[in-house]
């Protein structure tokens, strides 16, 4: 990798000057998106491979997802579309999570898979028996009577309406109370460690911190008033490496699947429009100094046994746009209708140059991200690219956390699309 002071722009970056900046790609482990190679793989005999669902929306994928990266395990992945109208690959058969262990066995039933994965590989997720047993108390707690959905779990009856208010206040009050019983070892589910019991529940109270607010006024799964031990719980989250820097999806994403017809809601999206444009608001502020700084803390930890991920969640995110040029050029150009006087160029040579500019900003950084200074000035010229922040508002718009990237890294660049 060439020392970024060793090189010279205004804006006059290229790709390979960018990809100069970021260390190699991984070459050891393998993400196939079966939908666009669905020919059958070579499995590897070292590795296990995951069946996930493909957009990251199944909860029950994420649980295993969680495990395979906390235990920082390296393992293949076989993205399935579970939940689309797309074919499932030939050699695929039954429902998303699955894992094919290097003997050729195939395993389902997330909690399962994650108690194996714990198991071969020497985990910590199960610490005591008490982490079994609080594993067991979700599916007493989460409503039972919900239309099965793994795009929008637990949130809609068989008539397509949302639950009622005082069932979601039901489970959050009995989460919070389970919560409390080990509030005095610590903020996760079995006191003062992250176990498997916090797997088995964080995808769906991930969601349901996202989705509740627009589903109901007022009803926040992180108010600190009414569920205390529950917010502390969320923020503890936080603080996972693997959680927070990988698997952890964004709000935004979650709320965009209530507008979608026919997962749950018996194909009548709920009017939440409205509550859902106050929220992105929210998350689209500048992050604090402690905030940034907690962030790369993490970032370092989670990226010291990754070394082919970039300095920080932007430059990552940047790497991604650099990796998937052609794919997202082709993807903005079909919408080109749709994007008439939006402020992005919608010929392929500009809009690549636009793309270039938001990939500046992300991987050489900015005054205030602290990390690549030295090239600030041919950060600021990036931004001063016709179009550049609205590009970064149409990804935002496009992108779905965490399918095609982090949440950290998702929310550098929702950050710079709130500039457009």
């Amino acid at each position: 990798m060439r020392s970024a002071a060793t090189i010279l722009l205004a804006f006059t970056a290229q790709w390979q000057d960018l990809e100069h900046l970021l260390p190699p790609p991984q070459s050891e482990c393998v993400v196939i998106d079966s939908a666009l190679d669905p020919s059958k793989p070579n499995y590897s005999n070292k590795k296990p491979t995951l069946y996930r669902e493909r957009h990251g929306w199944c909860p029950y994928s994420e649980r295993v997802w969680l495990a395979l990266e906390h235990s920082n395990v390296p393992y293949d992945t076989i993205r399935i579309d579970n939940t689309g109208p797309g074919q499932k690959p030939p050699y695929f058969s039954g429902q998303t999570p699955q894992m094919r262990w290097p003997e050729g066995k195939t395993q389902g039933e997330s909690m399962d898979l994650v108690r194996e994965v714990n198991d071969r590989f020497n985990g910590d997720l199960y610490p005591s028996v008490d982490v079994s047993i609080t594993v067991d108390k979700f599916r007493n707690i989460f409503p039972s009577k919900s239309r099965p959905s793994s795009r929008a779990a637990f949130l809609f009856g068989w008539s397509g309406e949302p639950l009622w208010r005082s069932e979601f206040e039901r489970v959050l009050s009995e989460t919070d109370a389970l919560l409390g019983s080990t509030a005095t070892n610590g903020p996760f589910f079995c006191g003062k460690s992250f176990t498997a019991a916090d797997i088995a529940w964080a995808p769906f109270l991930e969601r349901y911190a996202a989705q509740l607010p627009c589903l109901h006024a007022g009803l926040n799964p992180r108010d600190a008033t009414k569920y205390p031990h529950l917010n502390k719980w969320f923020t503890a989250m936080e603080t996972v490496p693997a959680y927070a820097c990988r698997v952890q999806g964004n709000p935004s994403s979650w709320r965009k699947v209530l507008t979608m017809a026919g997962y749950g809601n018996g194909g009548v999206p709920p009017d939440v429009i409205d509550r859902m444009d106050d929220f992105d608001a929210e998350e689209s502020r500048p992050q604090s100094e402690e905030e940034r700084v907690m962030e790369q803390k993490l970032w370092d930890e989670y990226r010291s046994t990754r070394p082919w991920l970039a300095l920080t969640p932007a430059a990552e995110a940047g790497k991604t746009l650099l990796n998937n040029r052609q794919a997202i050029v082709k993807d903005t150009l079909k919408r080109a209708a749709s994007l008439e006087g939006k402020g992005i160029p919608l010929d392929e040579e500009n809009l690549d140059r636009v793309m270039r500019a938001l990939a500046t900003i992300l991987i050489y950084g900015t005054s205030a991200d602290g990390k690549y200074n030295e090239l600030e000035h041919a950060s600021a010229e990036a931004a001063s690219v016709n179009g550049v922040h609205e590009f970064a508002r149409f990804l935002d718009e496009r992108m779905c956390v965490p399918r095609d990237m982090s949440s950290m890294s998702a929310a550098a660049i929702k950050r710079l699309a709130a500039l457009a």
